[in-house]
């Protein structure tokens, strides 16, 4: 679901089977607010989008800002390895030098793959590491594998990293969450599916968005500076 925040209207909902992750149905979500047409003849400033990180993939940032939007999405953070050892983000992946350096300053080459990623391996140097408890109990060293739209996730994680964008994202972002409120408010009826198959959940749901709507137009009215999220 994606609204618009300041007036808290939906404006668009999509349904999923419950395995699918949250990102697979961003780009049908931001189709109208990325649409040339959205942003009117001469647009003040680009469509903003905040998001969670269940939909912050590198692909879906890229989309937004290929469309020309300012991507607020919070880019997921690397999957932590089993055990509580070193995160991939106490790596510095330098990808100007095509290196990858580990927490105990030991630096390694990044061999490249055919899809624009590729694979760091420590190897040798991991076997009298001081660090090597808290970083991997593999008899072949650590290995630290960089994602092809690496770039993108390293940019948008720096900027995110920033105080001002911290407190923009929170004073937005959970907007959202209070319209997913309203919409399972026992009223209302959307905690559950009221019917079976994926095709008639999403019409369903569709009417409930657009009844909650209704609702909410009767007492403010639609109001947009640009902003959307999701």
């Amino acid at each position: 679901m994606s609204i618009d925040p300041d007036s808290e209207i939906v404006t668009a909902t999509e349904v999923t089977p419950g395995n699918a992750a949250d990102h697979s149905v961003a780009k049908g979500l931001l189709a109208e607010a990325l649409s040339p047409e959205s942003a009117g003849p001469e647009p003040l400033e680009p469509v903003e989008v905040f998001g969670d990180s269940s939909y912050g993939t590198a692909a879906v940032i890229e989309h937004i800002e290929e469309a020309g939007g300012k991507a607020s999405v919070k880019a997921q953070a690397p999957s932590p390895p089993p055990g509580g050892k070193f995160a991939k983000d106490r790596f510095l992946v330098d990808l100007a030098a095509g290196t990858v350096t580990c927490p105990a300053g030991r630096l390694v080459q990044i061999r490249t793959s055919k899809d624009g990623g590729g694979i760091a391996e420590f190897g040798a140097q991991c076997h009298h590491c001081p660090l090597r408890g808290q970083c991997s109990d593999s008899p072949k060293g650590r290995t630290i594998r960089v994602n092809a739209h690496e770039k993108t996730l390293q940019r948008t994680r720096s900027f995110q990293a920033e105080p001002a964008w911290r407190a923009r994202y929170k004073a937005t972002r959970p907007k959202v969450e209070r319209k997913i409120a309203h919409l399972v408010f026992r009223r209302h009826g959307g905690r559950r599916a009221r019917v079976r198959g994926c095709r008639r959940v999403a019409h369903d749901f569709a009417l409930l968005a657009a009844a909650v709507n209704l609702r909410r137009l009767a007492t403010l009215g639609v109001k947009f500076d640009g902003r959307w999220t999701m």
